[in-house]
């Protein structure tokens, strides 16, 4: 049987996905105009990092609701 993934995991996936694409155009982008973004980049990799390691967060304490802390 197939095993289906969660909304968590799709979103880990994604904001997977979102880094390794911003990393790609990042370097093509600065290697053809000789500028690089540094803001941008940590500003991306903070957002999103900080948001794959909510998620394991999540996963590993086995949060289910967020009525329990009052958020």
């Amino acid at each position: 049987m197939k095993k289906k993934l969660n909304d968590l995991d799709k979103y880990v996936i994604f904001s997977i996905c979102v880094l390794l694409v911003y990393s790609i155009c990042e370097f093509v982008f600065s290697t053809i105009t000789g500028i690089a973004h540094d803001t941008l980049t940590t500003a991306v990799y903070a957002a999103f990092g900080g948001e794959i390691l909510s998620c394991c967060l999540i996963k590993i304490f086995k949060l289910k609701r967020f009525n329990d802390v009052g958020l």
